[in-house]
């Protein structure tokens, strides 16, 4: 049953007020004392034209008890306490049906939504920064896709801009080790990357013929294209390495250069709509008046820039898969940018502009720089993703030194920490990495909540077969209403969080889950309860806990694990 529309409803029956207004204003009290679902009555204080108090009074004589234990005030507050027992039954006999749908709503069917993210430079290592736009993008995806929209995941390849003639410039000046290229692609890619930028400084004109080859490039010239898609397929493959650790996948992997044979409709369009003005050599679309910056469409010598084709995308993703939202999972470093491409969009008429979301995330910093090997203050993701599973197995091999698997499991748990530790707080804020606190088994991190499953399904394991039909009014506890409450509210947290692409809202509701379970667990003797029918309602209430906990780790992307 959902209790605040059942609420919302009964209120309805005698206040003249839209329905969805009165579920919006029920609360949760921050006591269980004060009831479960609480109505705050000031808003009706001027139509009623009487004090708050006087009204909660008056509502609780005409609001009938079905499905509640009783209907108190307090003060201006009308408080419903449910029926425990119908609630308890009705929460674990939909978990257990459901089991792995559980909190789906299905609110999505029928609409497309896209979800660009991920997004690595081809030709350079894959950082720590890309795992965050990757873990944001993924999550949201499987949120959507679980509430059943169609999602598209495109992983939109930054493989055109002037970076490519550099690489160019540097190959055809024979900077580059064959062998190496061919067995470390993207390390030696980014070297003589590097080495460009270094040499650039001693001679300017180095500049000019990186811009002549990028140039060479987008007009499609074979030997440059030829190098351009060797560096590419050279990157891709080392890129899909990770994805495939992170079991990461997409539906598309349209990057940037894509969209070469697209750009000059959008570029001829937006001329047509007397919007492109000369700006030192560029040409570009003013947004003055909504104080940004010129959006820049081609530079002085003509070639476009990422404005161009992110224009270019949107258009073609709205023509192709006429999606409901297009969201583009970016750090907030862009945020100026697809204001200007949102803005550019709008002044070409394209009303769905307002379709077109930018999910922006904050800094990733590290508390210890043990990891920043290579190059200066880049990460790369490999070293990370091998030191947490390392140091977890380690930890297993100390305390677990006869568990099967390990190295499975020290997989599981260790990426699983670092996506955890990405998706815990707001998304805007910087994450700071401190690489002992990530593999924690106590705390708010992963491993706590992957330790929680795995104590429960031992549990399960022991208690053997359960009758399905178990007695639920044996389950009296304070604690076992409160762990049930938790199970009950996994919908709205799922819905929130897609409302506000914020996957942090999921992750810390299952921290708080597995809290509840924990301090459920350390009071009750589970397994040792002398009454069998108190004993089988309990364990039906376990195997409840660990299937939502296992829903909302699949819904960050992070594994579970049965055995620790």
């Amino acid at each position: 049953m959902d209790y605040q529309r059942y609420i919302a409803e009964k209120i309805k029956e005698f206040v003249d007020m839209n329905l969805s207004d009165i579920e919006r204003l029920i609360e949760i009290p921050p006591n269980a004392d004060m009831g479960d679902y609480a109505f705050p009555c000031f808003k009706l204080s001027k139509a009623i034209k009487k004090a708050p108090n006087m009204i909660a009074a008056d509502l609780k004589t005409k609001i009938k008890t079905n499905g509640f234990e009783k209907i108190e005030t307090i003060g201006p507050y009308l408080n419903f306490f449910i029926d425990k027992y119908i609630f308890v039954k009705t929460v674990l006999n939909e978990i257990l049906a459901e089991g792995d749908s559980y909190g789906s709503s299905k609110i999505g069917a029928g609409k497309n939504i896209v979800v660009q993210y991920s997004s690595p430079n081809i030709a350079r290592p894959f950082h720590v920064g890309h795992l965050f736009a990757t873990t944001i993008g993924n999550s949201l995806y499987k949120m959507l896709s679980f509430e059943g929209y169609n999602c598209v995941r495109i992983n939109h390849l930054e493989d055109s801009g002037t970076q490519f003639g550099k690489l160019i410039a540097a190959y055809k000046m024979g900077w580059a080790d064959e062998s190496k290229l061919e067995k470390e692609p993207i390390n030696e890619l980014l070297r003589i990357y590097v080495k460009f930028h270094e040499e650039a400084e001693k001679h300017p004109e180095y500049e000019d013929a990186a811009r002549k080859y990028f140039k060479l490039l987008e007009n499609g010239e074979e030997e440059e294209i030829k190098l351009w898609t060797r560096f590419k397929d050279s990157s891709l493959k080392e890129f899909n390495k990770i994805y495939t650790r992170l079991k990461v996948e997409f539906d598309s992997y349209a990057g940037e250069s894509f969209y070469s044979d697209k750009l000059d409709a959008v570029v001829n369009e937006i001329a047509e709509k007397s919007l492109l003005t000369e700006s030192n050599g560029a040409k570009a679309v003013m947004l003055k008046e909504y104080n940004m910056a010129p959006c820049i469409i081609k530079k002085t010598d003509g070639a476009t820039t990422y404005a161009t084709r992110d224009l270019a995308a949107a258009v073609y993703r709205k023509k192709t898969y006429d999606f409901y939202k297009n969201i583009y999972v970016i750090g907030s470093t862009q945020v100026l940018h697809f204001k200007q491409i949102f803005t550019t969009l709008k002044l070409m008429g394209k009303d769905w502009a307002e379709d077109c979301i930018h999910v922006d995330f904050g800094p990733v910093k590290f508390t210890d720089k043990k990891l920043s090997t290579r190059k200066g203050d880049v990460i790369f993701l490999d070293d990370l993703l091998n030191e947490a599973v390392q140091k977890t197995l380690e930890v297993i091999n100390d305390k677990s030194p006869d568990l099967e698997n390990k190295e499975t499991v020290a997989e599981k748990i260790g990426i699983g920490a670092v996506i955890f530790n990405y998706l815990k707080n707001n998304r805007e804020d910087d994450i700071v990495f401190d690489l002992k606190e990530v593999l924690s088994f106590d705390g708010e991190t992963g491993p706590y909540v992957q330790y929680t499953y795995a104590r429960g399904k031992s549990v399960l394991r022991k208690a053997g077969n359960i009758p399905q039909n178990v007695d639920f009014t044996r389950l009296t506890e304070v604690e076992e209403f409160e762990l049930v409450k938790q199970l009950a509210a996994f919908k709205e947290y799922i819905l929130n969080s897609i409302e506000k692409y914020e996957p942090s809202i999921v992750t810390r509701y299952i921290i708080d889950l597995a809290k509840a379970f924990n301090k459920f667990y350390n009071l009750h003797s589970v397994l040792n309860a002398d009454d069998i029918d108190l004993k089988n309602a309990i364990i039906r209430l376990v195997e409840g806990a660990c299937q939502v906990i296992k829903n909302g780790l699949n819904l960050l992307g992070v594994d579970i694990v049965e055995k620790m």
